[in-house]
């Protein structure tokens, strides 16, 4: 019988304590640190007795004593078992995103939400509620105009007219249009009673438990009556608060991951998780998958109001997490950009969009997965 090291699987230390984490199982384990000198000498498929002989300092009574642990809780794989090939299948497949999100995606499943009692909910904030609006009061200001929107179109043809923009004209953005973009994606809508945890916002994008920890912040390039520079935007005041002046297409490029076409667009949204805000009450890693649904949520939320108002939305994944944080004076830790939206004043031609397809496309595109169905299955017309 040979046995290999569970290829998804990742080691750290944690409250002084080593610990060995198969991501595939749900619980992670620690271990003394001499296990890891063990699960070294399964790397590749081997037998007990030449892991022994590949170590040693321990007898062959240890080895097998220790093989019996490691295996018992999944660390050590045998050879043609359904747990073997799970693991290298999920291993060959996430490999070029591995170990960082492989660990992530399969170490935060599971698990059962439990409803907090309104005692848990005093108990969890007895230390102080984390404030539900951000604000910079030294900061020079700018107050946004807060007249009526313009009538949207209709939504079915907001959905279909939205696309994805990387070319921009010269003309600014009025100042009109971003404070109806921004009162309308991340202004408050109303307010909740959350028992102990006081009263919440709810906005136009929902929010996992409307904790709402995203904030905005706004790198302004090229809106009319307003000066260049990164700002926050104040929700409750409905205005923008300068952090630092000057913004250029430069910029842009240099934080957005060296995009050149973010060189003409009118402004940045960067969205910043404070994390306090959702750690409050959701105490699982899990709940900062929320954290990034959340930042999908306003992303859309943006991308349709923007189109409404005739502007060319974009939004990126792609940036300089080092770089966004230092210049919007964040630390990283407790308040972290997630996602980076934006706009500009759309071209009658985009160079950067791609044509329609067309049949010989087609035939070209995969269109149904190649594999077979299970064996067994049968498929029969629906009548």
């Amino acid at each position: 019988m040979r046995l290999r090291r569970a290829r998804c699987l990742v080691c750290y230390w944690h409250d002084d304590e080593f610990v060995v984490h198969p991501y595939l199982r749900p619980d992670p384990i620690e271990l003394p640190v001499e296990a890891a000198e063990l699960l070294a000498a399964f790397d590749q498929w081997t037998t007990v007795e030449d892991a022994a002989t590949a170590l040693p300092a321990y007898d062959l009574d240890s080895v097998i004593e220790g093989v019996a642990t490691l295996r018992e809780h999944h660390l050590l794989l045998t050879e043609g078992s359904p747990q073997a090939e799970r693991d290298e299948d999920v291993a060959r497949h996430w490999a070029p995103w591995s170990p960082e999100a492989s660990f992530f995606h399969y170490a935060t499943q599971g698990g059962r939400y439990e409803e907090l009692t309104e005692e848990d909910r005093y108990d969890l904030v007895a230390d102080g509620r984390p404030a539900i609006f951000t604000s910079y009061p030294a900061a020079e200001r700018v107050l946004l105009p807060r007249t009526p929107p313009r009538p949207y179109a209709p939504l079915g043809e907001v959905l279909y007219q939205r696309r994805t923009h990387r070319s921009f004209g010269p003309r600014p953005v009025t100042l009109h249009d971003l404070a109806t973009l921004l009162s309308t994606t991340f202004g408050p809508v109303d307010f909740i009673d959350a028992g102990g945890f006081g009263a919440l916002m709810r906005r136009t994008s929902p929010s996992g438990g409307a904790r709402h920890e995203l904030e905005a912040y706004v790198g302004v390039r090229h809106v009319a009556g307003m000066a260049p520079g990164w700002y926050h935007y104040n929700t409750r005041e409905h205005s923008l608060e300068l952090l630092t002046s000057g913004c250029t297409g430069k910029d842009l490029v240099s934080l957005g991951g060296d995009q050149s076409w973010l060189a003409e667009a009118s402004f940045v949204v960067v969205l910043a998780a404070v994390i306090e805000r959702m750690l409050v009450k959701y105490r699982f890693p899990r709940a900062y998958r929320v954290c990034l649904l959340n930042a999908g949520h306003f992303g859309q939320t943006f991308a349709l109001t923007a189109t409404a108002l005739g502007l060319g939305p974009f939004q990126s994944g792609a940036f300089d997490d080092a770089a966004v944080t230092e210049r919007l004076g964040l630390d990283g830790t407790t308040i972290t950009p997630l996602y980076m939206l934006g706009a500009g004043t759309p071209t009658g031609t985009d160079p950067h969009a791609r044509p329609p397809a067309t049949l010989e496309t087609f035939t070209r595109t995969t269109l149904d997965h190649p594999d077979p169905p299970p064996a067994g299955t049968s498929t029969r017309q629906i009548e």
